[in-house]
């Protein structure tokens, strides 16, 4: 069976969606050290900047034009509820809720976007959310720290079983105020699927950027200066 499993900025998810084309996918993930890097908490700063509408979020995500020719917006395909069990990390099932099943963070105010590249076996993903840096930067360490904790896992959804595992890896320091980011592969039926998953803290916004590790790795500083951008 060709599958692909796609995540979101809490990490795993229980979907299970059809693979056009599907091998495992290393693009950009050989180099990479098993090492992250996080800065530290945010300092309570006097001036403390509102949080941005959905709607503001979403004239700040990248689209077409930001990322050049041979990319296409991902329809969004229905939510699903399958039933999902995490075996071997206790730290992500205590998590429960939307962490368990791969929905989106619950921060109140947030925006997505979804693009595939070329023959369209490739991907990426950017989240935008805003909220306190504080809340921000609690909501987003706690998983990432429950998922890198455990090297290797399994999630069963929808009574399909996927063996995960997660390499953290170093973050781009100069961006923003916190950085997290790990590489993750999902393996079912003997195909394996590689994705990179890099988040920026930066004041009131959160930044997660998701998908091929080469794409990763091409626009997230562009993600981020136009997250950040004023006026």
């Amino acid at each position: 069976m060709r599958v692909r499993v796609a995540t979101t900025a809490l990490g795993i998810t229980a979907t299970l969606l059809a693979l056009p084309a599907c091998s495992t996918n290393t693009t950009g993930a050989t180099h990479q050290t098993p090492f992250s890097a996080r800065t530290e908490e945010p300092s309570n700063a006097v001036h403390k900047p509102a949080a941005l509408s959905s709607a503001a979020l979403e004239s700040r995500l990248l689209d077409q034009s930001d990322l050049g020719s041979g990319y296409l917006p991902k329809p969004e395909r229905p939510a699903r509820h399958d039933d999902v069990t995490v075996i071997g990390c206790p730290a992500l099932s205590e998590l429960g809720g939307d962490a368990a099943t791969g929905g989106t963070l619950t921060f109140p105010h947030k925006a997505k976007a979804a693009f595939t590249y070329g023959d369209s076996s490739s991907e990426i993903s950017e989240e935008l959310y805003s909220d306190t840096a504080n809340k921000l930067s609690a909501g987003i360490g706690r998983i990432f720290d429950a998922m890198t904790g455990c090297p290797t896992y399994q999630v069963v959804a929808g009574g399909t079983a996927i063996d995960i595992t997660t390499q953290k890896l170093p973050a781009p320091r100069r961006l923003g105020d916190q950085q997290w980011s790990q590489l993750l592969t999902f393996s079912t039926a003997g195909r394996s699927t590689v994705v990179k998953q890099t988040a920026i803290h930066n004041g009131n916004l959160l930044l997660i950027v998701s998908g091929s590790p080469a794409l990763v790795d091409r626009h997230l500083g562009k993600a981020l200066a136009k997250a950040t951008a004023t006026g």
